[in-house]
């Protein structure tokens, strides 16, 4: 399983670690992917740098991407692995650049030091899981050897879409997104409760999917090649994390 915490949702998870210590307990293998958007946002205006976004990807230049791989590898990690081991937990905390789980290239040169996923090392996430820990990833990559000046160097990726290249390198029964909306939005503000992937890749291309679930639904889309089915639930909710497994969590579930 694949869980995706999402960065808006960090201030009110308590029920959603808890429910990963659970499924621990339970002997099943959980990887989670954490965001952080909003203490990145945070962090940036205290140093006088305007956040900008574009499609829901974070423009990062030299200096944002500093404040980015500090805040997500030495606060946000470092604090949700404190959290859970407080609760009973074993998990270790790690970005996609230690051993080289992840490698990426420049996207988008107007993004700045923001990655494309060029390659998933899946042998470490199971090594920790085989040893009976939760690997807490971070979304960094590492920069793809090719020989130029930034290569080995970090880059800054969207967390939904570590989430999704995961589920499909890993083979995940299950890709879940705990999010800080009630799931995908249909054009009058409602809820699509079901979907499949050929519909999710539709919506893709309409101007009914905007900003944050864009790159939510592609990773759905992408882990949908291998995993069976995902979800996007509301991470607020108490419990939903468990609910979800037992087909109960509401929100949008996508298969294939």
């Amino acid at each position: 399983i694949v869980v995706k915490i999402g960065g808006s949702t960090l201030g009110n998870n308590d029920t959603s670690l808890k429910d990963l210590v659970a499924l621990q307990q339970q002997g099943r293998d959980v990887v989670v992917v954490h965001g952080g958007g909003p203490v990145i946002s945070n962090w940036m205006q205290r140093q006088g740098i305007a956040p900008r976004f574009v499609n829901g990807l974070r423009i990062t230049d030299a200096e944002s991407l500093d404040i980015v791989v500090a805040v997500l590898t030495g606060l946000v990690n470092k604090e949700l692995v404190g959290i859970m081991h407080g609760l009973g937990a074993r998990v270790l905390g790690m970005s996609g650049i230690d051993a080289g789980i992840l490698e990426a290239r420049v996207a988008n040169p107007d993004l700045g030091f923001v990655g494309e996923i060029t390659r998933v090392n899946p042998e470490p996430i199971n090594a920790i899981l085989d040893g009976g820990y939760i690997p807490m990833l971070a979304p960094l990559a590492m920069q793809e050897r090719d020989g130029s000046e930034h290569s080995g160097g970090a880059l800054n990726i969207n967390g939904d879409t570590v989430a999704g290249e995961l589920a499909h390198a890993l083979g995940s029964e299950h890709l879940i997104f705990l999010t800080d909306v009630p799931g995908v939005m249909d054009g009058n503000g409602r809820v699509m409760a079901r979907l499949n992937r050929r519909r999710a890749s539709l919506l893709l291309n309409s101007d009914i999917v905007r900003g944050g679930m864009i790159p939510k639904l592609e990773a759905c889309v992408r882990a949908l090649e291998s995993a069976p089915v995902t979800d996007i639930v509301d991470g607020r909710e108490p419990g939903v994390l468990l609910k979800c497994l037992e087909g109960e969590g509401g929100g949008t579930r996508i298969t294939a």
